[in-house]
């Protein structure tokens, strides 16, 4: 029998392996538990990946190039680049919906940073998302939204500690909302680099 086009199949199976990974974590995240979130059979993941670590790999590579794709479409959907920031901070905290859910995030982390295959992976992705953090603030600076005296570089830098920051400071004192903390974290900080609108001149 004829199955689905694989491409699509793919990113199906991609989509359910992050929420099997998010919900479960690494000891939870199986071809098992990844076929019956898809409806297929163990065997049917085997012949496309070939084992979970093949699946991890995958599912890797699949964060590369959505952490290249994403900051366009972000922009494309805001008037501006402080906007399409924000946008983009909450997008990739969306996945963290509970603090078990953020944990199990981490600790696949924690494997990235160990595994040389799945650090080089992981480091391309931090590297995708501070160039394009660093270019929405450069925009940001020419458009007039920022002082045309901020430092961009060191800007970048602070607004990815502070991101990663109130990831680890929300699973911890677990108040609010995951990415209402990371927007309120990035408006202080572009606070002091945030340019004032001209008063109109009133002829008083």
């Amino acid at each position: 029998m004829a199955g689905r086009p694989r491409g699509m199949e793919d990113a199906v199976i991609l989509r359910a392996a992050a929420e099997v990974m998010g919900r479960l974590g690494p000891s939870g995240l199986t071809l098992a538990a990844v076929a019956r979130e898809v409806g297929l059979v163990p065997g049917t993941l085997v012949q496309r990946f070939g084992s979970k670590r093949g699946l991890i790999l995958a599912l890797a590579d699949q964060s590369v190039r959505d952490a290249d794709a994403l900051p366009g479409r972000m922009r494309g959907e805001q008037s501006s680049a402080l906007g399409a920031l924000a946008a983009l901070l909450a997008q990739w905290m969306a996945p963290m919906v509970s603090p078990e859910t953020f944990a199990n995030h981490l600790a696949f982390l924690c494997t990235d940073l160990t595994d040389p295959e799945l650090h080089e992976r992981a480091l391309a992705v931090h590297e995708a998302q501070r160039r394009a953090v660093g270019a929405l603030l450069a925009e940001a600076v020419s458009a007039g939204e920022l002082h045309a005296t901020t430092d961009v570089e060191a800007l970048t830098g602070t607004v990815q500690a502070v991101t990663t920051g109130a990831g680890l400071i929300w699973a911890l004192d677990r108040r609010g909302a995951l990415v209402q903390r990371v927007r309120n974290g990035l408006d202080a900080v572009l606070a002091p680099h945030t340019a004032t609108p001209a008063t109109p001149d009133t002829g008083a």
